[in-house]
């Protein structure tokens, strides 16, 4: 359903914005083109053969995108989890400090990166510095060093957008022992008064960096807000999805239609729990845990700070054909369900679509990348490790160790073929035959070997949909790779002769806005 609103509202949206002289940028535009790309076989594929029993198969290429695709999303989060879980966060307790922020600045936070990091950074440094202060007056430990490891989240629940913090700490410090080695100080769970210190910490040295870059209330607005100069339609999607607003079309400057018992927010009681405290529009939350040996529940909630923003499952499609989106959570004030227009679909993900260089993951502390010790405490810290060489491939047996190349006449040049999501042409290079003469380490030897850093495509397939596209369904063995096909001319003639569509899903044409409104001036300032 996502897919199909997509293909029938992009046209039309990206017509209506240059007839108002408000262009979509190209980094929002390419995303949901290579949205409608993904998945498409007519757009390259993988070939998979099995040896037993004679049968084909084909795996699209993704498009890899970062903003709302649902499948590229799992895979990135199936492979950020494990990445966290097997290389950077150590077998210690962990805890999340999620930290939300005032609406005025989620705007300016969804497009100014430097500023994130900033922001970002007195956040991270003000709860580090709360935990070396409480192992200090615990354990009497004087240089402890913690670590964090933060993911940007741009979404809300309601498909808004929401920039805020997911940080998993480190609960407790490292310290230098008499041995001079590495140990870990635990820490209880911090109190209700910790949690309003340190928020309250927070938002006052947001303030003051605020008014450092010359953000402060009594800045211009027009040196403060260049998107509103350089994107007015960018702008524009930001101001409206932050304030719950649409941006465009008929219903523009409207809230979004909410579904679900009505209630006053200003009957309910202020918003309390355990391990949660707000100040000045800033709010933080430290009541999720991991113990130590946990892992299992450790990669659970790492997938749950890198999910994507959409979950299909909870679109659905009215009669009169607005499109329904259940809410994760029911709301304070009973809304369990928003209601868009489709072309408000299409505005919503457009506004959360990150920015080119605008880093979704931040490592700090000893995890930082560039941290002396870091090397000492993250699991499988070893840069360079041992591992018997695999025999060489019989000559004789079709089963090479890599997969030959699509074009013909080239030798022995062979294009390696790693991820369907990144197709050959994408690498720019063929693999190096072996000069004539040279010898390879005889089988059975040690060699220093790299690590491989990311899961492979196949084992992302199988944490994301659950299903082994290299097993065969026919007879249970193990497929090969047979090659990466993307020239049109050679993916046609395949697909046809595997009798697959070989034509891509047609773009429904740009409609004329049949109201021809005004748009929205797009000044939300006032409603933030």
């Amino acid at each position: 359903m996502l897919y199909g609103t997509v293909q029938a509202e992009l046209e039309t949206f990206l017509a209506q914005a240059l007839a108002r002289e408000r262009p979509v940028p190209r980094f929002v535009e390419r995303e949901f083109r290579g949205f409608l790309r993904c998945g498409i076989l007519a757009h390259g594929f993988v070939r998979v053969h099995c040896d037993g029993c004679g049968l084909d198969r084909v795996v699209a290429f993704s498009c890899k995108g970062r903003g709302f695709c649902p499948s590229c999303g799992g895979r990135r989060m199936a492979d950020t989890a494990a990445h966290l879980v097997d290389r950077v966060v150590p077998e210690v307790p962990v805890r999340q400090w999620v930290l939300s922020l005032p609406f005025a600045l989620r705007y300016r936070l969804a497009y100014d990166a430097p500023l994130t990091s900033a922001v970002l950074g007195v956040f991270v440094r003000t709860v580090i510095a709360s935990l070396r202060r409480r192992a200090r007056e615990q354990w009497g430990v004087t240089r402890g060093q913690c670590g964090a490891v933060t993911v940007v989240q741009r979404f809300g629940d309601a498909l808004n957008l929401n920039v805020h913090f997911h940080s998993l700490l480190l609960d407790g410090v490292y310290a230098p022992g008499p041995d001079g080695a590495l140990r870990f100080h635990p820490l209880p769970p911090p109190e209700d008064p910790e949690v309003e210190r340190v928020v309250g910490q927070v938002a006052r040295r947001i303030v003051r960096l605020l008014v450092h870059r010359g953000l402060g209330p009594e800045s211009d607005l027009t040196e403060a807000d260049p998107l509103a100069e350089d994107q007015p339609l960018l702008a524009q999607l930001y101001g409206a999805s932050v304030a719950g607003r649409i941006a465009t079309g008929r219903r523009a400057g409207q809230r979004v239609v909410r579904v679900g018992d009505c209630i006053d927010p200003e009957d309910l009681p202020a918003l309390e729990g355990e391990r949660c405290a707000s100040v000045s529009g800033v709010s933080l939350h430290a009541n999720v845990a991991v113990p130590a040996c946990d892992r299992r529940r450790l990669e659970r909630l790492c997938r749950y700070v890198a999910r994507s923003p959409v979950a299909t499952e909870r679109l659905s499609r009215l009669e009169d054909g607005r499109l329904l989106y259940r809410l994760k959570h029911r709301w304070r004030d009973g809304t369990t369900h928003v209601v868009f227009e489709p072309q408000e679909l299409v505005e919503k993900l457009a506004a959360l679509v990150p920015p080119p260089r605008f880093h979704l993951v931040r490592y700090h502390g000893i995890l930082g990348p560039c941290a002396g010790e870091r090397d000492r405490v993250v699991p499988g810290s070893a840069k360079v490790e041992k591992r018997v060489r695999p025999p060489p491939p019989n000559p004789s047996v079709d089963l090479p160790a890599e997969p030959p190349s699509t074009t013909a006449g080239h030798g022995h040049e062979r294009v390696p073929i790693h991820d369907p999501c990144n197709p050959p042409s994408q690498y720019g290079v063929r693999a190096t035959p072996v000069p004539a003469g040279s010898q390879a380490p005889p089988p059975g030897t040690d060699e220093p070997a790299l690590r491989p850093r990311r899961l492979a495509w196949a084992e992302l397939l199988r944490r994301v949909f659950a299903v082994d596209v290299l097993e065969c369904p026919r007879c249970g063995g193990r497929m090969r790779l047979l090659a990466a096909i993307q020239p049109p001319d050679v993916t046609k003639a395949i697909l046809d002769c595997l009798e697959l569509s070989s034509r891509a899903p047609p773009t429904a044409a740009a409609l004329p806005d049949p109201d021809d409104a005004e748009e929205w001036p797009g000044d939300f300032e006032a409603t933030l």
